[in-house]
């Protein structure tokens, strides 16, 4: 009887257990790793309830009953199904696949994923990211994502040119929007910041896409994610050290050469040249070495807070004598949760410590035109026993006019510059008790920057003008403050085949700076200055919603109104917004059985966005500043300082509509994936500094808005994944995108010239012109002789006047790459793996400035010494005529394949057997592999105008590192 009692209560326990509802549990991770996976995707089978996962796999879902059927989804992975028992706390471990269409991406203000999105948006994780000697974030992307320009020059931890579909301004910023944990930055500058602390990066491309942010978006949106915290503890540290060297130069004449040279073109001069052979590239370029750390730890602390620290030590050496970029980072984040993950807060901070010394790239040219026939040192020299041109005058020593000792110009000189960079953010998300389909975020972040430069040089330095032996003592200080707050309300809820998500929100952010400069203390005669830029204020309120039927057909509505303190009261507002549909096709009955197709979206976008960065402070003020002892009145026979009226007034935002057609697809279940778009950029009232009538300010050029842009694009994406077995993965991306940039339209038609360059004086080589490109090369056309010889001085007489001037001039290509490609390839063979990079660029023409600055021969005399010559002189045989730079001859075309990196690495797993997880892997690689191109210059690839004068050349590096993983 006791038995049967017993019994029965067990059968009504079971039973009362089997249709409660109860809370589940659980953590979700990677089944070969043993890592948590953020971002999963939670539901209940047969419902529309469910949840995802946190940083650290958690997840929490609320009125389940033993026996229903969890399912997790998550891009990558195969899906796993759960039934649910007694146990409601549960650990779920997830396969590796090839299904993406769950991905978690951040878009702005939020998340979608893969399937949902309507837009232009590009998620790279870790794993697709660009491999190599990465020192700054950007370049993690480089490559990598169709649409998207990133130019790097050699100097160590410079900053980068980054252009999404080719920008879509003249003169203001073409710069994206860049996004830190939902903190924008102000610009692009990314060198103080860890790329090891990286977790993904969105890319936004399309009006639909980044029209949340409204008034910045025109460039398009790049969002970083860093790493957060976990529940589990792990330890990683890397190591890298590059060895780094610049290999090629530009051909000029050795000592022995030019000595010939001299005696035969100017023996007037012989009486200069020296006995020394030295090759001054040389001199100035050394080998470097490059080191460095990332410590980082993760893990829960007080039992309830995902916690994780990092640590950063990267000692860059430049290829240049005396340039350095040493960088130190720390960074935290915390992410706990509270009331059953209905509170999550997301806490990061960042602090940087930037050491730079900057070493003067006008000296590369220096070394071009150097006498090659003196030597570096001089014993006797009262210049630091350094070698200059110099003469014993009664007066005392007078340094000769002409290039000066390149060497001793950046051992002699020490320009620095110390800055600390701090931001960070704050967000709390909470899902309502009583309605959880609504969730309140706020956001609080800020970046601050303080930095002083110093400029010091040693007193037996001439000086640039006077030859007074003072030198250099000088200092300048400089703050910036970013402040940004955020609410928005989200409300996300399934009726029937209805799925809706809604969106509110306010957005304020503010800019200050100002700055201190001592100018040169040792000359009497310095005042020291000081500055404050006008303080910026953009606020912004913002809507969203995203609409679902059937899971096939999509359309998201996006509204943003912008004000900002740069415009006055008539033109300080501004409306934003997109609208985007989708069909997703694959689900239609006629495709959804496919073998073939397994998955295709159609999409369509249209969206307007705002622009008004790139011009310093505000731009509507009518106020006054005073001149200076350039800008002066002479009244009574006494020259008066003069007032000058600014030139920004009734100033308006630019405009940019973006209209675009996508096809999203995946062949062989998602083995194959990708995306083709064509859009359409058009950009009006662009701001532009512009010519205006003599006498009507002290300047003859002001801002203006002067008139639109157009910019059409095709992109092509392809993923594969070729190779997927036990032992061998292959999986390769390949990018392409075709880019047309054309000015539609000009205040009253006006060219406007640009390109400013080196030789002569006051000398342009581009134009932006109603019709063409911007940029574009505006040259004479060079005439040859019968035997091919380019005759100097003799230009095609195009408007056939019978006489040769700049009516004469024509624009030819510009420096925009019709084409660019992108190839990405991993490959791993059980522990090893192999990665490289592979970019391409076709169509963009470069200025040849070294060579039509230099390349005359009357340029021998070098003021009152000797220089030297490039020794593509001899293919011109061009003696001297001021006009011969303008010529077409010295525009080629800069088309290029360039290897940007390969790794070879191998993993060890478990080496210390006593930890369940750890592996050391050790790598080895290649930067600046091989650049193929018939440039003749040192490289093609230039960030801004295309014009190759005074650039930084890249190092070919050889890389070799650990990853320690516990």
């Amino acid at each position: 009887m006791k038995k049967f009692k017993l019994l029965l209560i067990g059968i009504l326990f079971s039973s009362f257990t089997m249709f409660a509802q109860q809370t589940v549990k659980g953590v979700v991770k990677d089944k070969t790793s043993g890592e948590p996976l953020p971002g999963v995707s939670v539901v209940v089978k047969g419902t529309t309830r469910g949840t995802e996962t946190d940083f650290d796999g958690n997840f929490t879902l609320e009125k389940v009953k033993t026996g229903d059927t969890l399912v997790f989804r998550y891009l990558g992975y195969a899906d796993n199904e759960v039934v649910i028992a007694s146990n409601f706390n549960i650990t779920v471990q997830l396969d590796e696949s090839s299904e993406q269409l769950d991905e978690i991406i951040v878009v702005g203000y939020g998340t979608t994923t893969v399937k949902d999105a309507t837009g232009s948006v590009e998620a790279i994780t870790a794993k697709e990211m660009t491999k190599g000697n990465i020192v700054t974030a950007e370049n993690l992307i480089s490559g990598r994502v169709a649409g998207v320009n990133i130019t790097t020059s050699g100097a160590p931890g410079s900053g980068s040119q980054i252009r999404i579909r080719g920008g879509s301004s003249l003169n203001a910023s073409n710069d994206p929007l860049i996004v830190i944990d939902g903190l924008p930055l102000q610009g692009v500058d990314l060198n103080s910041i860890n790329p090891n602390d990286i977790e993904s990066f969105s890319v936004l491309k399309d009006a639909s896409a980044t029209a949340i942010y409204g008034a910045r978006g025109a460039n398009g949106v790049i969002i970083i994610t860093t790493k957060k915290g976990r529940t589990e503890y792990s330890l990683d540290y890397d190591v890298q050290v590059a060895f780094g060297e610049i290999k090629d130069r530009i051909n000029v004449f050795d000592g022995d050469s030019f000595r010939q040279l001299v005696n035969q073109r100017m023996p007037s001069m012989a009486g200069l040249l020296g006995t020394a052979n030295t090759n001054w590239q040389d001199e100035v370029l050394q080998k470097s070495v490059s080191t460095q750390h990332n410590l980082s730890v993760r893990g829960q602390i007080l039992g309830f807070i995902p916690t994780r620290l990092s640590i950063n030590f990267s000692e860059i050496e430049g290829n240049l004598l005396t340039s350095q970029f040493d960088r130190k980072n720390i960074s935290l984040a915390m992410s706990p949760s509270f009331f059953d993950d209905h509170l999550k807060v997301n806490l990061t901070y960042n602090r940087a410590f930037v050491n730079e010394r900057f070493a003067d790239a006008g000296q590369l040219n220096a070394a071009l035109r150097y006498d090659p026939t003196q030597p570096v040192y001089d014993p006797t020299s009262p210049f630091g026993g350094f070698y200059q041109h110099y003469v014993n005058t009664p007066q005392g020593i007078v340094v000769q006019n002409g290039t000066r000792n390149p060497v001793a110009a950046l051992l002699q000189n020490d320009n620095r510059s110390n800055r600390f960079r701090q931001f960070g953010s704050l967000k709390l998300d909470y899902k309502f008790h009583f309605l959880p389909e609504m969730t309140a975020s706020v956001s609080a972040g800020f970046d601050k920057s303080e930095s002083v430069g110093t400029g010091f040089s040693s007193l037996d330095v001439p000086a640039s003008f006077n030859d007074l032996f003072i030198g250099n003592d000088s200092e300048g200080t400089g703050e910036s403050l970013n402040e940004n707050f955020n609410a928005t309300l989200n409300y996300a809820n399934t009726f029937g085949k209805f799925k809706t998500d809604f969106l509110v929100g306010y957005d304020y952010q503010s800019f200050e700076g100002s700055g201190t400069s001592t100018g040169n203390r040792r000359n009497p005669n310095n005042v020291p200055t000081t500055s404050a830029a006008t303080p910026i204020v953009l606020v912004g309120f913002l809507a969203r919603a995203n609409l679902t039927f059937n899971e096939k057909y999509l359309l998201t509505l996006n509204y943003r109104r912008d004000g900002t303190s740069r415009f006055g009261p008539d033109n300080r507002w501004g409306d934003f917004g997109g609208a985007a549909l989708a069909w997703r096709m694959s689900d239609e009955d006629f495709l959804k059985d496919s073998k073939v197709i397994s998955d295709l979206k159609l999409r369509a976008s249209y969206g307007v966005n705002g622009q008004q960065d790139g011009i310093a402070g505000d731009l509507y003020l009518d106020r006054y500043r005073f001149g200076n002892q350039f800008s002066q009145y002479i009244f009574g026979g006494n020259p008066i300082l003069a007032t000058i009226p600014s030139e920004r007034s009734n100033l308006r935002w630019e405009k940019t509509a973006t209209v675009e057609l996508g096809v999203d697809y995946g062949l062989f279940n998602n083995r194959i994936t990708g995306s083709l778009n064509a859009f359409q950029k058009n950009s009006t009232d662009l701001l532009s500094d512009a010519p205006v009538a003599d006498g009507t300010n002290f300047t003859n050029r002001v801002l203006q808005n002067i008139g639109d842009l157009q910019v059409n694009g095709i992109e092509f994406t392809l993923n594969a994944d070729v190779i997927k077995t036990e032992d061998i993965n292959w999986s390769f991306n390949f990018n392409a995108t075709y880019l047309d940039r054309e000015i539609k339209e000009l205040a009253l038609g006006q060219d406007i010239t640009v390109g400013g360059i080196a030789g002569g004086t006051g000398n342009f080589i581009q134009l932006y012109r109603e019709g063409f490109a911007p940029n574009s090369f505006f040259v004479f056309k060079q005439l040859y002789d019968t035997a091919g010889n380019p005759i100097e001085g003799a230009y095609a007489d195009l408007n056939g006047d019978g006489i040769i001037n700049t009516n004469d001039r024509y624009l030819k290509e510009d420096p925009q790459a019709d084409l660019q490609f992108g190839f990405q390839s991993n490959f791993n063979y059980k522990n090893f793996d192999l990665a490289f990079n592979l970019r391409a660029s076709i169509g963009n023409y470069v200025y040849n400035n070294v060579n039509s600055a230099n390349a005359q021969y009357a340029l021998i005399q070098d003021n009152a010494v000797l220089g030297n010559l490039p020794t593509s002189v001899l293919n011109t045989n061009f003696q001297n005529t001021s006009d011969v730079i303008i010529s077409d001859i010295f525009l080629e075309n800069g088309s290029f394949l360039r290897m940007d990196n390969i790794t070879l690495g191998y993993t060890f797993d478990r080496p210390i057997k006593k930890f369940a997880s750890n592996s050391i892997r050790i790598w080895a690689g290649m930067q600046n592999v091989f650049l193929l191109t018939n440039y003749s210059g040192l490289d093609p690839e230039l960030a801004g105008n295309g014009i190759d004068n005074t650039n930084y050349p890249r190092p070919r590096t050889f890389l070799v590192g650990a990853n320690i993983k516990f």
